[in-house]
């Protein structure tokens, strides 16, 4: 998914720690990533609504392969 200000979606999660772990390991691969609808005062309604972790569109392809590879470690 990408929205109008260029930025993708590379993650869900239901869990805002999850979330930060994600956008720190991308961090740590020089790639910039933030976390957009975790700011609910519900936190049970993130499982009505994904928090989700974007990127810069021209990091997204570069941010999926860290992510896969992350994936596979463990």
């Amino acid at each position: 998914m990408s929205d109008s200000q260029g930025f993708k979606t590379v993650a869900t999660f239901t869990d805002r720690v999850q979330a930060d772990m994600c956008v720190a390991l991308l961090g740590d691969n020089d790639i910039p990533a933030g976390v957009f609808g975790a700011d609910s005062s519900y936190p049970s309604l993130g499982y009505a609504r994904p928090i989700e972790v974007k990127v810069n569109e021209t990091d997204y392809e570069a941010a999926i392969s860290i992510l896969a590879a992350s994936a596979k470690a463990e």
